[in-house]
């Protein structure tokens, strides 16, 4: 399927959006729930699977939700085309603070390797498939790196990452040691593969897993500040405990903490 060229310009720092220029004719593929406004002549529609095997019949169609499926996405994917005779924006909006990567593919060799729930739009044309790590110990103690979306045509592609974004080139042979959590996207020429941290205290104690993350160049990663699973964790051990009814007291002490808490 041929790719769709299009114009982009990126907003705001920490909550960002991509605002996408269509030509006539011209189209872009979200992910379900990201587009944030389009303009009129824009038209909306939501295909089964992935946008890019539309043209592979049935069997395309089966092939391209499954892979959606496997990477814990939504089995449809919404493709925004303009319909009308001349440019049109469409815009998507990040789903939490970070930062948005732009990605053209042609200059990473066709290809970037991404975590499963970081694709955000894309031209046309890119095709959203799935890259199973080789190595059994990335299967078993891979958590979110085991199974990675993969990214691949010549077109366009964004990538949104939580809090700060880091861009590192690795030289051949170099070895960086990441949080598993951390890693946003690599190129396809990185080997990915998990290492045990070491130490049974370091374990048990450190607060940083039992294992990290090895990425061995030569290859680009984006590795990310603040990954949403540490985010909500945060959140949810701050959240305050609810009471358990049983009694005037236990009522009381809801009360007068609501009321501390400005909920009332």
């Amino acid at each position: 399927m041929a790719m769709d060229v299009i114009d982009y310009q990126l907003h705001g720092d920490d909550m960002q959006f991509v605002e996408i220029e269509l030509d006539p004719s011209e189209a872009a593929i979200g992910e379900a729930g990201s587009m944030m406004y389009m303009e009129d002549g824009i038209q909306m529609d939501t295909v089964f699977g992935d946008a890019s095997a539309q043209q592979g019949g049935l069997f395309g169609k089966l092939l391209g939700a499954g892979k959606r499926l496997i990477t814990g996405e939504s089995l449809f994917t919404t493709v925004f085309t303009n319909k009308g005779v001349g440019k049109r924006k469409v815009a998507f909006a990040a789903p939490y603070t970070g930062k948005i990567i732009p990605f053209d593919l042609r200059q990473y060799g066709g290809t970037i390797i991404c975590q499963k729930d970081a694709f955000l739009c894309a031209a046309r044309g890119v095709s959203l498939g799935i890259a199973f790590q080789k190595k059994i110990g990335v299967g078993f103690f891979g958590g979110e790196g085991f199974i990675m979306q993969k990214l691949d045509g010549d077109g366009m592609a964004f990538v949104h990452s939580g809090g700060t974004v880091l861009e590192r080139r690795l030289a051949p042979g170099e070895v960086l040691r990441v949080d598993t959590g951390c890693v946003v996207a690599y190129t396809s020429d990185v080997e990915f593969d998990i290492q045990y941290v070491g130490g049974v205290k370091t374990a048990l104690f450190g607060g940083e897993g039992l294992f990290f993350a090895t990425l061995c160049g030569p290859g680009t990663v984006w590795l990310q500040s603040l990954p949403f699973a540490r985010l909500a964790s945060r959140i949810f051990a701050a959240a305050p405990a609810r009471q358990g009814g049983g009694g005037s007291g236990g009522e009381q002490g809801g009360l007068l903490g609501n009321l501390l808490n400005g909920d009332n």
